[in-house]
């Protein structure tokens, strides 16, 4: 009962408590000296998994036992020099002293789960990482930290609260802390924005999902809400503070194999940074997706083969990258090398005929004059059927960047034949770098506008949403631009006569002799 209460009220937040360990957490790392926010993350997942691996280990074990079944740990045996693997568990290390703590890490622990076999995937891509936690206290604070975090969890979820539900959340949480753009123009999508395009291209039970620049994997993640959402029967689902319905009970999924094929066959994701795929496994694996598939890709180079192949695609690719010509898959047709226009014909390759897309580019894609921009929405509107143009503010990704972006829905194949505009105003949040919460916020009237659509009631272009006929669209070089079709109502302002307001001007000068009259009598 105190569980559906919950639910029904919208309370999906983090204790004050776990908030303030999470801000301790950050704290301490900065005063180590890991002052980088994803290196930061990076180091704390690896300390996660460690735990995770430890627990799950112990459940695992206890569940044979209680089947009578064989079970075979992965802490069983020695290493290599001869040292028991079961001084790598959380369990034991914990309570090392903190010298002999980091000695232990650095020399056993992280070579330990570096080389686990391919049964766990987020070992798959530890190649490259690096244990770089520098100072014995900040081992030892760290581990204390995240020990404390997860009993708390333990305790919450006791008070109504999913284990699964609040260990997603914290990690969220701790990457919402990241405020700064990455590489070639990455940064992170805002949660509420991938739940609006979620809701706009609906993925379903059986799709194939895929993110092609999938960085933290927020897109993923979000496609799995969605779902389980769409089987949270009524009474349990509720509306969060973005105005957005969400249920995470998922009560009408019954059939074991169904979780079997969300968690190990529906989600795809890939990036070109090998701390993003792993920061990317670690979130999914945290929110229940036992078995995620992110990997490490380039998924604009000769060597990502993936053609005709996802249900559904969602990204927010990286904006003003390039690549190296001699690089660029063949199968991609645009003549450039900016990765704005490339992604999208990526995306447009993956897709199967009649799969579906929701993508976040700059502006520019919308309006640029160059041959390749031209080409791109050319192959939008006749190779695909472009649904629909979400024009976004510019402060949409402040602290990021101050871009003006949009996003676009579209099938492959299919018939254009009216594109759906829609003019986003305020997304619930200041357009500043505070990005403080606000009453304004288009983003519910969006979706609803979206799923009562009608080209033949949607032809006001002074309204908020509008439709625009392929035949307009075409007949303006493709320009999909929403000033190019909206008709802007201007107010009539009516001034003073002219003789009126110089009378005005010369009485304020006669009062300014005045004034600087008596100044200068003082």
């Amino acid at each position: 009962i105190n569980l559906l209460n919950r639910f029904q009220k919208g309370v999906r937040m983090l204790s004050n408590t776990i908030k303030s360990d999470v801000a301790r957490l950050w704290d301490k790392f900065w005063s180590g000296g890991i002052a980088n926010p994803l290196t930061a993350i990076e180091q704390i997942s690896y300390l996660i998994f460690m735990k995770r691996l430890d627990e799950e280990d112990y459940k695992k074990k206890a569940n044979a036992e209680f089947l009578k079944r064989p079970f075979s740990s992965v802490f069983d045996g020695k290493d290599e020099k001869g040292h028991d693997n079961q001084t790598k568990r959380w369990s034991y290390f914990k309570n090392l002293k903190s010298e002999d703590m980091l000695s232990h890490m650095q020399e056993q622990v992280f070579p330990f789960i570096k080389n686990l076999d391919g049964s766990q995937p987020f070992t798959h891509h530890m190649k490259d990482a690096v244990f770089i936690i520098p100072k014995p206290s900040l081992l030892v604070e760290a581990v204390n930290i995240i020990d404390s975090i997860y009993e708390k969890i333990e305790k919450e979820q006791h008070e109504g609260q999913t284990f699964q539900d609040t260990q997603g959340d914290i990690y969220e949480y701790l990457l919402s802390e990241i405020a700064q753009a990455g590489k070639n123009g990455q940064f992170r999508t805002p949660r509420h924005i991938i739940q609006m395009i979620c809701a706009l291209v609906n993925p379903k039970l059986g799709d194939e999902i895929c993110d092609p620049a999938c960085g933290t994997a927020g897109f993923l993640l979000g496609a799995y809400q969605h779902i389980m959402t769409q089987y949270t029967s009524s009474e349990y689902r509720f509306v969060d503070d973005n105005g957005i319905e969400r249920g995470t009970v998922a009560d009408k999924l019954t059939d074991p194999r169904q979780w079997q094929a969300i968690k190990e066959k529906t989600f795809y994701g890939y990036d070109f940074d090998t701390t993003m795929v792993r920061i990317g496994l670690m979130n999914l694996m945290l929110h229940g997706i036992d078995q995620p598939n992110i990997d490490y890709k380039d998924t604009l180079s000769k060597k990502f083969t993936e053609e005709d192949r996802y249900d559904v695609v969602l990204a927010n690719p990286p904006f003003k990258g390039s690549i190296d010509k001699g690089d660029i898959n063949e199968n991609l047709s645009l003549k450039t090398t900016k990765t704005e226009l490339l992604f999208v014909n990526r995306i447009i390759n993956m897709l199967r005929l009649g799969g579906k897309a929701g993508v976040i580019v700059p502006d520019g894609v919308l309006f640029g004059s160059s041959g390749a921009h031209k080409d791109l929405r050319k192959m939008l509107i006749e190779k695909c059927e472009l649904q629909g143009v979400v024009s976004m503010p510019s402060g949409i990704f402040k602290p990021y960047a101050g871009v003006s972006t949009a996003v676009l829905i579209f099938v492959k194949g299919g018939n254009t034949k009216n594109v759906w505009f829609y003019d986003m105003q305020a997304d619930g949040y200041s357009l500043d770098d505070k990005r403080a919460k606000i009453s304004d916020n288009d983003i519910p009237d969006i979706i609803e506008r979206w799923d009562k659509k009608d080209p033949e009631k949607g032809n006001n272009r002074k309204a908020k949403s509008f439709f625009v006929p392929r035949k307009e669209i075409e007949e303006n070089g493709y320009d999909l631009s929403l000033n190019r079709y909206k008709e802007t109502e201007y107010e009539e302002v009516k001034y003073e006569d002219p003789k009126m307001i110089l009378a005005k001007i010369e009485d304020l000068e006669q009062e300014i002799v005045v004034g600087l009259n008596d100044l200068k009598n003082l």
